[in-house]
């Protein structure tokens, strides 16, 4: 019996993106379109490809290496019909991320991604909800959370530094101690994962019992209140990196507590890891998350020594 090659690109289709509604949708057919032809290429090879767990669709063990073997030569032919067409087609892949991390640290790092990946068209989906991967149309999410999410691909961004910030007018960088905090207008965004109360309690620091507040629910625009000498932050240096390093704002206190965490997290449904797009774009923003770490752990050893200095030469 001859192998239907129609079957076998609708397979693939079906494995790269672990879903036969996403696939009809990438082919422009319909899911029982798509069900009859993976059922006609199981017929012709004799063997189960793919099953169902649940609500998603997973590969069989034999549709492991047969995916696995006919994944590279799809891509050449895909590719080799494209240049005999006289163009590369456009891939498109679709990030969704919060707006503060989109606006705040995505944002002003895409043009490396695109030059580096001019057939892949980006589209980033700015938004607070989380993705359901099998209704939607999303190929990666960076989720603000804290991990662990059954059945998703999850890898933390970066280990994120939470500081007190503020508009330099409003106090000069270490001019101020813990306990004079709470004095000022406290600048809350309502969803971190560090909040006031617990900043106080590694500070050591017992505030009234109540302190004045302005409550944001999006960190972009808690940063920006600081910037604009409204009040003090209590910020990731993640978010706060551009400001920070353009000098709009800067922590008031010389030694402020160490707390660390992950907040930002790169997800998607493991199938996807798969995808050329995916893995493209997986690679570059470990890159970017590398050279960040990098760049501010040389910046903050340099403010802390100018910060010795100085307390040196006032003693």
């Amino acid at each position: 019996m001859s192998v239907p090659l129609r079957a076998i690109t609708v397979f693939h289709a079906v494995a790269r993106s672990g879903s036969i509604t996403r696939a009809a949708e990438d082919l422009g057919v319909t899911p029982s379109a798509v069900s009859q032809q993976v059922q006609a290429l199981e017929l012709s090879l004799g063997t189960a490809l793919i099953g169902k767990a649940g609500r998603n669709v997973v590969l069989t063990e034999a549709g492991e290496r047969y995916f696995e073997m006919i994944g590279p030569e799809i891509d050449r032919i895909v590719e080799a019909t494209q240049r005999i067409q006289g163009f590369r087609s456009v891939t498109t892949l679709t990030v969704r991320a919060t707006p503060s991390l989109s606006t705040k640290w995505l944002l002003p790092r895409l043009a490396g991604f695109l030059s580096a990946h001019p057939d892949i068209e980006l589209r980033l989906d700015g938004t607070n909800e989380p993705t359901t991967f099998l209704k939607e149309s999303v190929d990666v999410e960076i989720r603000h959370g804290t991990g662990g999410w059954p059945g998703l691909f999850a890898e933390g961004l970066a280990e994120e530094s939470f500081r007190p910030v503020c508009a330099p007018s409003l106090a000069a960088p270490g001019s101020l101690a813990a306990e004079d905090l709470p004095r000022h207008l406290l600048i809350h965004s309502v969803k971190s994962q560090v909040q006031w109360a617990y900043w106080f309690e590694r500070a050591g620091v017992i505030p009234a019992a109540r302190w004045r507040r302005l409550l944001f629910d999006r960190t972009h625009m808690a940063i920006d209140a600081a910037a604009g000498g409204l009040g003090i932050a209590l910020e990731s240096d993640l978010m706060l990196w551009g400001d920070l390093k353009a000098g709009r704002v800067a922590c008031p206190l010389a030694e402020p507590p160490r707390i660390t965490l992950v907040t930002q997290w790169v997800t998607c449904p493991p199938d996807y890891l798969r995808q050329r797009k995916v893995r493209a774009f997986l690679d570059w923003i470990r890159r970017e998350r590398d050279g960040w770490t990098q760049e501010r752990d040389a910046w903050t050893m340099k403010r802390d020594a100018s910060v010795a200095e100085r307390d040196a030469a006032t003693l």
